[in-house]
């Protein structure tokens, strides 16, 4: 049942150009704390590809090294799905500046 819903969620969420709406379903979808603590994995992605230390990270984010160095460790991964959106976002960044 995971894999079959996250999956339909996957296939949508890519098939929309509306950024506005993935953000609707996403503050619909999940619960205030979900949201903190998904913005601050994000956070911790960014920080880490800008290669600011995990003990910086983890104090201005309010993370446990654990879960710093998990993401460490997925943004390495070849193929690392982590290292893959955020090359999309920084790209698209550069785009609308």
């Amino acid at each position: 049942m995971v894999e079959k819903n996250i999956g339909e969620m996957s296939r949508a969420l890519a098939r929309t150009k509306d950024p506005e709406l993935v953000e609707s379903f996403l503050r619909c979808l999940l619960t205030p704390a979900e949201i903190t603590d998904i913005a601050a994995r994000w956070a911790l992605v960014k920080a880490l590809d800008q290669k600011i230390p995990q003990r910086e990270i983890a104090k201005d984010l309010g993370l446990s090294l654990c879960k710093i160095t998990r993401g460490s460790r997925e943004l390495k991964k070849p193929d690392s799905g982590f290292r893959r959106i955020l090359d999309i976002f920084q790209e698209s960044e550069k785009e609308n500046n």
